[in-house]
């Protein structure tokens, strides 16, 4: 289930599953009391003895002191959340039933808070995303966040996380780094790698891998085990490793990790298609037949791990492993090999998939164009009629795209969009009510207004790496596009990569809430920037005088997209 709704009162609670979080949706209808300061939410997690409020960084007033640091929170009954929808990472998560407890929050003339309506509803989290199809997995991105400077607040042990450069990182030294921080760092996304990479350890196995960045050396070094254990005729290891003008050098980590593994007995080929080999692709074998694959966007690499946004897609449908097969086996034969067939242009479709699962999928370069692979992307954006979640982390690059254009013409439509893409000098996350921002995560490091910290920016290099695109994700036509692709023109005709489209409630939602999860975070930083430094203070909004509005009244504005807001994620299923 993707999503449960509970209702008491005025109040309605949306509870959605996300992949290790939980969108909270909450609307009040028709409208609150002038008294309405926010919503207090508990959850009782599996296991425990009873609930326990989430926190706020924000209340009313601070109390005076000399230090006001962002390490403090107040729980919510205390310091209500404003807002219509919040995302709850459980602190030591494991798989079960949550419930969660949501209180509509009002406050007297005198300052005292009370009770109204209350709501409570049950979800499960932390199981497969579909269950013997696909598990979807993010990495953390929050480097760049109040919770990552909280946990590994030792600056100069922060410096020790990542190497100067991709090249050093193929024998940089992790046991520098604060201890756990590369969990912390890499989520869900780096759980299911070791998945794979635990399950190659069995002799009966062995693994297929084309990799674009490689420079991890844990991961590095595991492939190196798998190939040690393979024979001349029968490798254990096959890996295709881009060799474009960033990784072709001899000094490069993408070279030595070559010629490591072929020391090692993988056998191992080096090319870049037209342009990149930009497939971040694991096949595990057992006994000979294809068990599970990878695909997605995670490079095998410091930056793809531990610093971007990046998705994971681990596959178990036979049908979906074995276009993965298909592909390298032609990808390995080199370009000729792969132009010869007519694989590359044809969307493969599964036919053998649980009720409501459909997925598709093509594998570039496409030698009579893009058009095939990305029509329907664009399609899908302009057919839209409830909502567009859009990272594509090379946006800037493709102004004549099909998908590019989509993008464009989604600005004044009636719907719900939210979006990101790398510039030159930063992110652009185009915002629901159609304006810009441009985000430089440097920027809170300077300037943190009480009651927050200032926080590392990451490093240098790009922080959003995803590419994916989910339309109608609560509707029955939901649709999500994703994997290694740039989504476009260049990238489709001249990069060997996958594209996949998914239409799953479980799937759309789960990137629906990653694309929230990102954006939000990156919205708080471009109002701080906008504001040039001068909002010294972020505090809790009390009820308002006369002639002031309430915190709540622009969800209530007919026809804003606030409201859409409120109504899509909070409002009556």
């Amino acid at each position: 289930m993707a999503t449960v709704s509970v209702s008491n009162g005025a109040l309605n609670v949306n509870l959605w599953r996300g992949e290790r979080m939980c969108l909270i949706g909450m609307s009040i209808d028709p409208q609150p009391a002038v008294d309405f300061v926010g919503f207090a939410i508990a959850v009782q997690s599996p296991g425990a003895d009873g609930f326990t409020y989430l926190r706020n960084r924000l209340t009313f007033a601070y109390p005076a002191q000399a230090d006001v640091t962002g390490f403090r929170q107040f729980p919510t009954n205390e310091a209500p959340l404003q807002t219509f929808r919040w995302i709850h990472f459980p602190q030591n998560p494991r798989p079960g039933t949550y419930r969660y407890q949501v209180t509509a929050m009002h406050m007297d003339a005198t300052g005292n808070l009370r009770e109204g309506d209350k709501v409570a509803g049950d979800i499960a989290l932390f199981d497969e995303t579909v269950p013997g199809v696909v598990d979807i997995g993010f990495t953390r991105n929050f480097a760049s966040s109040q919770a990552f400077v909280e946990k590994f607040p030792d600056a100069a042990a922060r410096a020790k996380i990542l190497p100067a450069s991709g090249a050093q990182g193929y024998d940089f030294d992790k046991g520098a780094a604060p201890q756990g921080v590369y969990d912390w760092l890499s989520g869900k996304a780096n759980d299911l790698l070791q998945q794979m990479l635990s399950a190659a350890a069995d002799p009966a196995t062995r693994l297929d891998v084309m990799a674009y960045d490689l420079n991890e050396p844990d991961f590095i070094a595991a492939l190196e085990t798998v190939a040690r254990r393979g024979g001349v005729d029968r490798p254990a290891l096959r890996i295709l490793i881009d060799n474009s003008a960033d990784h072709k050098d001899e000094t490069s980590a993408e070279s030595r990790a070559a010629v490591r593994l072929t020391a090692a007995g993988a056998m191992v080929v080096r090319h870049h298609f037209g342009h990149l080999q930009h497939n971040k692709v694991l096949i595990l074998y057992r006994d000979g037949k294809a068990e599970r694959a990878i695909g997605g966007s995670t490079n095998f690499s410091f930056r793809g791990l531990y610093i971007q946004a990046n998705n994971m897609l681990l596959f178990t449908a036979p049908e979906v492993v074995d276009w993965f097969v298909q592909a390298f086996e032609l990808a390995f034969k080199g370009l000729g090999a792969w132009n010869a067939g007519s694989f590359p242009d044809t969307w493969h479709a599964a036919a053998n998939l649980p009720a409501g699962t459909n997925i598709r999928a093509c594998y570039s370069p496409h030698a009579d164009g893009s058009d095939m692979s990305l029509s329907p992307v664009a399609a899908a954006i302009d057919q839209a009629t409830s909502s567009v979640f859009f990272a594509v982390a090379f946006l800037n690059q493709d102004t004549k795209g099909p998908v590019r254009q989509a993008l464009d013409r989604l600005e004044g439509k009636p719907l719900f969009s939210y979006g990101i893409a790398n510039r030159k000098n930063g992110l652009k996350l185009t915002k629901p009510d159609g304006s810009t921002g441009l985000v430089d995560f440097r920027y809170l490091a300077d300037h943190a207004p009480e009651p927050f910290k200032s926080e590392w920016s990451g490093g240098q290099g790009i922080t959003i790496h995803h590419k994916f695109v989910v339309t109608d994700f609560n509707l029955p036509t939901a649709k999500v596009f994703a994997g290694s692709s740039n989504l476009s023109v260049s990238g489709e005709e001249g990069n060997g990569d996958h594209l996949f489209q998914i239409g799953d409630a479980r799937v759309a939602t789960a990137y629906a809430i990653e694309a929230l999860r990102m954006f939000d975070h990156l919205n708080f930083r471009t109002r701080m920037q906008a504001t040039g430094g001068t909002e010294k203070s972020i505090t809790l909004r009390r009820p308002p005088i006369a002639g002031e509005q309430a915190w709540f009244a622009p969800f209530y504005a007919e026809d804003s997209q606030k409201q859409r807001d409120r109504l899509l994620f909070g409002g009556s299923t």
